[in-house]
């Protein structure tokens, strides 16, 4: 972890840290700034006292930054020392979001410097953050996928359940809030249709297969009127006692079967929706009907996903062509071989 004099900049740092710095005259010329700051945020603006220790632990390396360049007038924090400055947090190997997150916080204790009349001019908005990562989500094989549908002990109630429950994740790519909210009234079994509410409570349809439709049918016909109760009601997921299954419960589930099945140890439930996006791509699905099927508003969401299948493809390509990671000039071989034909 990269660290300013001690000083840690990555992650959540104790609010004594800053006030111990203050207390101990090492920038006595902010400190003033720094308390007014902290309580306006945290009165006027009625902040939560967790976020006003975060935007203040985000000024710590700014206030470094200052103190080691030997700058006392916060009036001359322009353009160009805000850029130095985030390019010396980049140079730290500080993540883009944080950096993002920390000149966020500047932006605020500038605009409040400005307003109180401590600073002239605020050049804060003129420096735009760095570019926001493409963080690709994570997924699983499709041998991956039938790894973690297999591992349900089907002799087993909950067994079929969690089996059923995985089958129709998958086949759906349902979010974790839209499968626990399915209604027996939801399904309909001849069409392999299930109506969902996503985000935004915008409905939507979604299909699901013969193989999750086996398991489903599986499941309500054996399973879940074992597991009902008088305070049951039309919900489809149920626990033990007859009630509806809450997304605390499917997550467990899923991490549980993710784990046992040998996949990623940071495979989530909504890596199962992300799995099921890119092999619908990868198996020449338009990308307009993947985003229907998952209640994207914008196609750009949704787009995403072709990054991932772009870099599976660049993975099998480097790993199985012959010629792909062979290195040297592509003459030399040529130039060293016979002249005889």
């Amino acid at each position: 972890m990269a660290t300013i004099k001690g000083a840690a900049i990555e992650g959540r740092l104790p609010s004594p840290a800053m006030e111990r710095a203050l207390q101990q005259g090492r920038f006595p010329q902010y400190s003033r700034y720094v308390r007014d700051y902290a309580e306006h945020i945290g009165t006027t603006r009625q902040l939560a006292e967790h976020t006003v220790r975060n935007y203040i632990n985000d000024l710590v390396p700014l206030i470094e930054y200052l103190g080691e360049r030997g700058i006392s007038d916060l009036g001359g924090v322009d353009r160009l020392f805000l850029r130095g400055y985030l390019a010396w947090l980049m140079s730290l190997g500080i993540r883009r979001s944080s950096v993002t997150r920390k000149l966020s916080a500047v932006r605020s204790f500038f605009r409040f410097l400005r307003q109180t009349g401590v600073i002239a001019a605020d050049q804060t908005s003129l420096v735009a953050g760095p570019r926001r990562e493409v963080r690709l989500p994570a997924i699983a094989s499709s041998f991956e996928i039938d790894r973690l549908l297999d591992e349900p002990d089907v002799a087993t109630d909950a067994g079929i359940r969690d089996r059923a429950l995985l089958e129709v994740l998958y086949a759906a790519g349902l979010r974790v809030s839209e499968v626990i909210a399915m209604d027996l009234g939801d399904v309909d079994m001849k069409s392999r249709e299930v109506r969902v509410v996503g985000k935004g409570s915008k409905p939507r349809v979604v299909l699901i297969g013969n193989h999750s439709v086996r398991w489903l049918e599986r499941y309500l016909v054996n399973v879940r009127p074992k597991f009902m109760s008088r305070r049951s009601d039309a919900a489809i997921w149920m626990n033990r006692s007859g009630g509806r299954l809450s997304a605390r419960s499917v997550q467990r589930i899923v991490k549980k079967y993710a784990l046992a099945a040998g996949l990623d140890p940071d495979f989530h439930t909504h890596s199962i929706r992300h799995s099921f996006a890119t092999h619908m791509l990868d198996g020449g699905a338009d990308l307009r009907v993947v985003q229907d099927l998952l209640g994207h508003t914008s196609p750009a969401t949704t787009q995403i996903y072709t990054h991932v299948s772009t870099e599976q493809a660049r993975r099998v390509y480097l790993g199985a062509h012959p010629r792909a990671n062979r290195t040297g000039h592509p003459r030399s071989n040529i130039e060293n071989s016979s002249d005889e034909a």
